[in-house]
Parts: C-alpha cells; structure tokens; sequence
C-alpha cells in the first residue's frame, strides 16, 4: 500500500490507522528512542520538581479545568 492508497481510506478508516500505528508504537516503548535534548529537558523538569514538590497542579485539577471550559 503507498501513503496514496492510504489517503484514499475515509476519515474513519484513516483515524483507525492512526490509532493502530500509535497503540504499535506504545506497546514496546523501549524501542523509542529519546534524545539528549529530551532527556536534558525531563532531568531540569524532576530537578526542578525536586526543589518544589508543591508546584504546579495535580493531574485532576488540571481535567477538571479542561473539561469545565469546553
């Protein structure tokens, strides 16, 4: 199949292979592959969690927030 055969799909079909390709991806995340730059960046981030364990927000503040503003 070419990605031209693929655009011929409907937006469904397409959609659906979508979330194939995606649920491929994350069922063996250790083949992923992180760069130097992401991990630089997720250090600074648990670094800076370690300094302040209180910032930000929890998880069902931040749903909560999202879904009551749609």
């Amino acid at each position: 199949m070419t990605v031209s055969d693929l655009l011929h799909l409907s937006v469904a079909e397409r959609i659906q292979l979508a979330e194939d390709l995606w649920d491929s991806v994350a069922a063996h995340p250790e083949q992923v592959e992180t760069s130097e730059a992401q991990l630089a960046e997720l250090e600074q981030r648990l670094a800076e969690l370690d300094e302040n364990p209180e910032a930000g927000e929890s998880w069902d503040v931040v749903k909560t927030r999202i879904l009551d503003s749609l």
